[in-house]
């Protein structure tokens, strides 16, 4: 019973579907989340959003804020709030890359993909990002059309 549950954990994967679009990615991370109970048994179900969501340092620490994560139905007066500000866990050593690219102009931290691992621990990939321009965009709007059409042509 316990290996299909974990199972169907692996199919828990919340995409951000508009930082791809708004921004260009230059580095990837993985880090673990701080949360609690209910927030666990929420994202599990997949009731989570990454949307306006993103990371900001505070004395060192990284945290995610606007994460969308719902309320459990079955939770008690303990329930959580739903967008709360979250502490991400990452090793000393990625906290300084991250810090350091963070300080240029134009770089931000964005949350990419959200995820329960192998073990069953909420994963959150986070991208080092810096924003697109508009042209930026019609260039990935014109390529995605691109890559269908040739795709419509190879299938007949």
């Amino acid at each position: 019973m316990s290996n299909k549950k974990l199972h169907l954990d692996h199919k828990v994967h919340i995409k951000n579907k508009r930082a791809t679009f708004d921004y260009e990615i230059m580095d990837r991370y993985t880090a673990g989340i701080v949360l609690v109970g209910s927030e666990i048994k929420s994202i599990r179900q997949g009731k989570a959003g990454l949307s306006d969501s993103y990371c900001f340092f505070v004395n060192g620490e990284l945290w995610l804020k606007n994460m969308y994560v719902a309320e459990y139905f079955y939770a008690t007066y303990n329930n959580h709030i739903e967008r709360r500000d979250r502490k991400l866990l990452l090793s000393k050593k990625e906290l300084a890359k991250i810090a350091d690219a963070v300080k240029s102009p134009g770089v931000t931290i964005v949350p990419l993909l959200l995820f329960i691992n192998d073990r069953g621990y909420a994963k959150l990939t986070i991208g080092i990002a810096r924003g697109k321009k508009l042209y930026d965009k019609r260039a990935s709007i014109k390529e995605r059309e691109d890559k269908r059409a040739l795709a419509r042509v190879m299938k007949h």
